[in-house]
């Protein structure tokens, strides 16, 4: 078998199982180790991917959209380049585009649905915004003040605002439940687009104690590597990558 084409799971119905919480930890250490295994390759495909992401951003139109379609697509391909390395193959530039060639619709599919799901939210927290500013900014007119005006309209913002923070929270969390695991399952199951996702909320679901633990550990750890003018995202986001293979093995393929 090609080492960039990725292996199909003997047991594709399997159901995630539940972890303890301090697996979260280990996730990070095991993506260390990867890391660590091939360092050179891992920052190569991190700078190329940036550098990509960049270059399909700045396309007028279509460049924002292009890349959040993209986005699990070369997810895809890293993730295959962490199954190779994991048993004791190589780590190629070239597992970036290695879901290119297989399993490429499907990806686009989970990527469409993440864009759909956004954009959603993206209506939503606009709704509720204008809902509440248009509230404050009527009882702003109608005070006569200036002062109890310019208090009201910031009341109205600060409570917009606040509006906003807890309908992204309350469904944007489930987004990202639902297209954490979906490239993994897909790539390595064969899941449909649709029932990866369903799976991979699941997932999350049933092993929410480790996945906060595993969230605590990684705002830690973004926040240092955003001290050094971003240089430590050269480190970090390989080894995120690489984390969410472990965890997608951990919770998917541990022996039974």
């Amino acid at each position: 078998m090609d080492e960039l084409t990725p292996p199909v799971s003997a047991d594709s119905s399997r159901a995630p199982i539940a972890v303890p919480s301090g697996r979260g930890s280990v996730w990070w250490s095991e993506g260390w180790r990867l890391f660590a295994a091939a360092p050179l390759p891992w920052i190569g495909i991190t700078v190329i991917f940036i550098v990509l992401m960049i270059m399909i951003a700045v396309i007028p139109l279509i460049g924002g959209l292009a890349t959040t379609l993209l986005t699990p697509v070369f997810a895809g391909g890293v993730l295959v380049g962490c199954r190779a390395l994991d048993r004791g193959g190589t780590l190629t530039v070239g597992h970036l585009f290695a879901s290119f060639s297989d399993r490429l619709g499907p990806l686009l599919v989970v990527g469409v649905i993440y864009l759909v799901g956004s954009f959603v939210i993206v209506l939503i927290i606009g709704a509720c915004l204008m809902a509440t500013i248009g509230v404050g900014g009527l009882s702003a007119l109608l005070s006569g003040d200036p002062f109890q005006a310019g208090l009201a309209m910031m009341t109205s913002l600060g409570l917009g605002a606040l509006i906003a923070l807890l309908v992204a929270l309350l469904f944007g969390l489930p987004l990202a439940m639902a297209y954490w695991f979906a490239p993994a399952l897909v790539v390595f199951r064969n899941d449909e687009p649709i029932a990866a996702m369903k799976t991979s909320f699941n997932a999350c679901v049933v092993n929410m104690w480790p996945m906060f633990v595993y969230g605590l550990l990684g705002l830690v750890y973004a926040i240092v590597a955003s001290i050094p003018f971003l240089l430590g995202w050269l480190v970090l986001a390989p080894v995120f990558a690489a984390s969410v293979y472990v965890s997608y093995k951990d919770i998917f393929e541990a022996p039974a």
